[in-house]
């Protein structure tokens, strides 16, 4: 009897070949100004959505500190891991992406890679893919903050700072947007323990202290708020009244930047116009 298994297992497998879905090339990593990383495989964007570093008001000094910083890392210089923190609203993330476009110019230097805020436990993978590539990148992890249960992913991110078993590569920075400085929650009865209280404070800033550069992002006051719009509207050739924008904030309950940006959209829109 002639054995015909061997014979039917290639058919078989030749046809599972043909129905099952062709490998994905490798992405690659000098084609696209940013990536966006979801925790399996990176996924080019084809464009960063950013205003012009000049028109980030209210935030001067905040602005030139990461501009600067993002500028030495797309130049090859030692530059810090950086945490912007603070007030909502205020353009932590708009002002990352800004500088990633301000450092790459025209020869694409240095690309922005977002990760999703659940695939931090992935992140050693992700610097597996961009160790040893020769253009520069900035990891941007936005409104990150850990809560209970997520002490393993913290870990993660506390080993790639420090340099722990996977460390980040050297063409890699890390930036980081939170509304608190200390990333990770507290709770009201760490207050009450009798043990070692500054205990728990030490524990909730540990992963914080382990940024070289962090950036403090505070309130809007009137006059940086009326700044802000006073940009926008000139850089796209809007009329305004003071009168009417700080009626437009106190509709909305706050001052910030993102209040003044929504207050531009209102403007526009009823010039018939389109920013887009």
């Amino acid at each position: 009897m002639i054995d015909t298994s061997n014979d039917t297992l290639a058919r078989i497998a030749d046809a599972l070949d043909r129905i099952a879905p062709p490998r994905s090339a490798p992405t690659d990593l000098h084609a696209a100004p940013a990536y966006g990383w979801d925790g399996r495989s990176l996924a080019a964007i084809p464009e960063i959505v950013a205003p012009p570093l000049s028109l980030l008001r209210g935030i001067d000094r905040q602005r030139d500190t990461v501009a600067d910083n993002v500028a030495r890392h797309a130049a090859g210089a030692d530059a810090h891991d950086m945490l912007l923190w603070g007030s909502r609203g205020m353009g932590k993330s708009a002002l990352v992406r800004a500088s990633v476009v301000a450092a790459a110019g025209d020869s694409g230097r240095i690309a922005l890679v977002q990760a999703a805020g659940d695939a931090l436990a992935t992140l050693p993978a992700l610097m597996a893919l961009l160790r040893g590539c020769e253009r520069r990148f900035l990891l941007f992890i936005d409104d990150m903050g850990f809560g209970a249960g997520q002490e393993s992913e913290a870990r993660v991110l506390r080993s790639l700072l420090e340099g722990g078993v996977s460390p980040r590569p050297a063409n890699v920075r890390i930036a980081v947007t939170s509304n608190r400085r200390a990333i990770l929650a507290r709770h009201m009865s760490e207050q009450d323990d009798p043990i070692n209280p500054r205990d728990s404070v030490d524990d909730s800033l540990a992963l914080a202290d382990r940024f070289g550069l962090s950036v403090g992002f505070h309130a809007c006051s009137q006059d940086d708020y009326l700044a802000i719009i006073a940009a926008y509207a000139g850089q796209y050739g809007l009329e305004w009244e003071e009168a009417d924008a700080l009626e437009w904030s106190k509709r909305r309950g706050a001052r910030s930047g993102r209040v003044a940006r929504h207050y531009i959209t209102e403007l526009a829109g009823r010039a018939g116009r389109s920013l887009d």
